[in-house]
């Protein structure tokens, strides 16, 4: 038997000004069918029970595979350079993070 390589294709990748500037999302959710995942990122305000969605995402289950793989990478490289990022689990993530003063 013969090794191939397989060859990718040099993929190059534009963005325009308005996308290169991004979308804060600290709100997300995540539902799947047996075809495909839907992804929303939105953002919640202190103090609002309603967040917007701003983006939705639509992936087949390879790419949630892939994307997954890629967020596990790239988190394990974040921490080894910055330390650990920590998640409050005694608060149930009810807060989205947010301390909110209501005076009582």
């Amino acid at each position: 038997m013969e090794d191939k390589q397989i060859q990718r294709p040099n993929i190059q990748v534009k963005i325009d000004e308005k996308d290169a500037e991004g979308i804060y999302s600290n709100f997300f959710v995540i539902a799947h069918s047996s075809a495909e995942f839907l992804v929303d990122f939105g953002r919640l305000l202190p103090g609002l029970k309603n967040a917007k969605i701003l983006s939705r995402i639509i992936l087949s289950p390879i790419h949630a595979l892939r994307l997954k793989k890629l967020l596990e990478d790239n988190i394990s490289n974040f921490e080894k350079k910055f330390g650990k990022i920590h998640i409050d689990e005694k608060s149930g993530d009810k807060s989205m993070g947010f301390n909110v003063d209501r005076g009582d």
